[in-house]
């Protein structure tokens, strides 16, 4: 598994666990406060590397088609 790959399921496992903190309700207001920073940091960081898997599809399939346009990714 590449790093970056192993760095996303790191940072998707860890917002899943504050997601479940949050639900919980056990946090104090604060700690939930703190909490939900880190998962909004988390959820731009994911959000980053799926956008540059993205393109990265969208470069192959061009790359694959030899002047094709290129096709959006639609995870269906």
């Amino acid at each position: 598994m590449s790093q970056q790959s192993n760095q996303f399921e790191q940072s998707l496992q860890k917002l899943e666990s504050i997601v479940k903190n949050l639900e919980s309700g056990s946090l104090s207001l604060e700690d939930s406060l703190t909490a939900f920073q880190e998962g909004v940091g988390l959820v731009k960081q994911c959000q980053g590397m799926l956008s540059t898997a993205e393109q990265k599809v969208e470069m192959l399939v061009k790359a694959s088609a030899e002047g094709v346009e290129t096709r959006p990714f639609n995870p269906e």
